[in-house]
This record gives C-alpha cells, sequence and structure tokens, in this order.
C-alpha cells in the first residue's frame, strides 16, 4: 500500500512529467477533485482509465477516513488534484496526513505548481513573501480578509476562482491604489499573459474577464 501525491499540468497538458505517467498508468485507484474533468485528463495523457474517488472542498471528515480505508486496501494509489500539486490550496493535505498516521507509505511526484510557475516569469525579485492564497468568497468574510492584508509588510501573493479576476483587482484598486502589481493568466497556456502595473492599469488593460490568474502585490 501507497500512495503517490502527483503534480499534474496547470494548463498546458504536455508539461505532465514521465514518472508522474508511469505512476498513473500503474496506479489501482485515482484520487481526483472531480470525476469528469479527470477522466478527461487522464485520455489527453493516454492513460487507461482507473477507478476513480473525489476528494475536494465538498468531502466531510467521513469521506476522507473512506479513503483512507481505500488507500489501505490498494498497493498503490494516486493523488492529483484538477491542476497543479495536490495538498496546496485543497484538501489533500488532509488525507496524507491520516496516511502517515496509519503508516500508509506517502511519496511527493513534483511537478507543475502555479506559485512557482508564477515566481518564475513575474521579473520581480522575491526574497521573502506572504502567501495569502484564496480570498473568501463572501462579502464580509472578505473585506475583513483584505483589511488583514493591510497589516503585511512584506509583497503579498493573491489566487482566487477565474471568475472573480475583475473583483480582486477592485479590490486592490480600493485597498492599494498606488502599489505595483504584477498578474499572471493562464500560466503555462499559449495565452499566458504577465502584466504589471497599478490596479486601475491593469483594470484597463485586461485582455479578457475570465481567466486561471494569480497576483502579486509588491
Amino acid at each position: 500500500m501507497s500512495l503517490f501525491v502527483i503534480a499534474t499540468p496547470i494548463g498546458n497538458s504536455m508539461d505532465l512529467g514521465q514518472r508522474a505517467r508511469e505512476i498513473l498508468n500503474q496506479s489501482d485507484l485515482i484520487i481526483g477533485e472531480e470525476a469528469k474533468p479527470l477522466r478527461r485528463r487522464l485520455r489527453e495523457w493516454g492513460i487507461p482509465l482507473k477507478p476513480i474517488e473525489c476528494l475536494n472542498e465538498h468531502s466531510r471528515p467521513s469521506d476522507i477516513q473512506g479513503l483512507l480505508q481505500l488507500c489501505l486496501e490498494h498497493p498503490m494509489v494516486a493523488l492529483v488534484s484538477d491542476c497543479g500539486t495536490p495538498g496546496f490550496c485543497d484538501p489533500g493535505a488532509q488525507l496524507v496526513s491520516l496516511c502517515r498516521q496509519a503508516n500508509v507509505p506517502v511519496y511527493s511526484v513534483p511537478g507543475p505548481s502555479s506559485l512557482m510557475a508564477f515566481l518564475s516569469v513575474c521579473g520581480v525579485p522575491l526574497k521573502e513573501f506572504y502567501f495569502r492564497g484564496f480570498l473568501p468568497a463572501h462579502s464580509e468574510s472578505r473585506q475583513r480578509a483584505l483589511g488583514d492584508l493591510k497589516k503585511i509588510k512584506v509583497p503579498i501573493i493573491i489566487m482566487d476562482t477565474p471568475y472573480r479576476l475583475i473583483k480582486t483587482l477592485k479590490d486592490m484598486d480600493k485597498l492599494w491604489p498606488q502599489r505595483p502589481l504584477t498578474l499572471g493568466l493562464d500560466l503555462s497556456r499559449e495565452d499566458e499573459v504577465i502584466l504589471h502595473g497599478k490596479a486601475s492599469q491593469l483594470l484597463k488593460g485586461l485582455p479578457r474577464e475570465k481567466a486561471e490568474f494569480i497576483l502579486l502585490v509588491e
């Protein structure tokens, strides 16, 4: 029994590593966020369809306990997220923790990461930063979180869902109208874009209103 935590492409499907491909081929079970998109990606990578179980933000503690039991029963289980590295801004860490407690060996299969991809092309030298990740969706909680960010004295990295791109930039314009920002859109895809400027400038220069994005507040 073993659990392999596998990083998958964040945009370009050709970024799947050879080791990741081989382990997915050999796995008896694959745990992902959503079954339908995962089946589609397996077909893209030429990997035979395997039994699939779901682990996402709707999973209850009892669901994750059930996944642990499957890890105990299967020789080789792969854990993936919709894109990027599992356990980073998704519930995969809970399953990894339970596996370690149950003495199920856990192995990393590193690869694509939206954070590291962004840092490599943003052109801003960083020795430290504060990773805020996804902001709350609820208005009151979101405003409270944004208020807390004003106390941070180092560069901040923010992520959110594609349909909140405009909202996030408007929030930044209210919070820090003069701070320089770096915005990465649809990283690793053919239409990848990196933009620099104040929030008001980015809002005017956006090539599209919806995109996978990551934002650096300098």
